[in-house]
């Protein structure tokens, strides 16, 4: 089992900037992926970012196409925390974060191939 833990939510103006932080404990030997999915009020859950690793350690960033060029996801170390540095933020942004890992190999940007869920961090972009 993985553990998850998501901080740095909170409120933010149109155009600001944000870091989301998530924590894995537990068996983190068996993250092949481990990213971000939101869900807003009355809209299903979609997927923002992940990093995959390979065996040998190296990842790869992938990005929803909503987020591409103002979001980066990143890690000092495989399967450390992994952050989601949030910049340009608009109000359709706004929405609860969930950290998320894959401890198979799956098409990351499915919301639903997940295997294990934080609590989630609400996000609100508003002035």
């Amino acid at each position: 089992q993985v553990q998850l833990i998501e901080s740095g939510g909170g409120l933010v103006q149109p155009g600001g900037s944000l870091r989301l932080s998530c924590a894995a404990s537990g068996r983190t030997e068996s993250i092949y992926a481990m990213g971000w999915l939101r869900q807003a009020p009355g809209k299903e859950r979609e997927f923002v970012a992940t990093l995959t690793w390979d065996s040998g350690g190296d990842s790869t960033p992938y990005y929803g196409d909503h987020v591409q060029g103002r979001f980066t996801i990143s890690s000092n170390n495989p399967r450390k925390p992994v952050y989601l540095q949030m910049s340009s933020l608009n109000p359709e942004d706004t929405a609860v974060y969930y950290c998320a890992v894959l401890t198979h190999f799956a098409l990351v940007i499915s919301p639903t191939v997940y295997d294990a869920w934080g609590q989630g961090t609400q996000v609100t972009v508003s002035s």
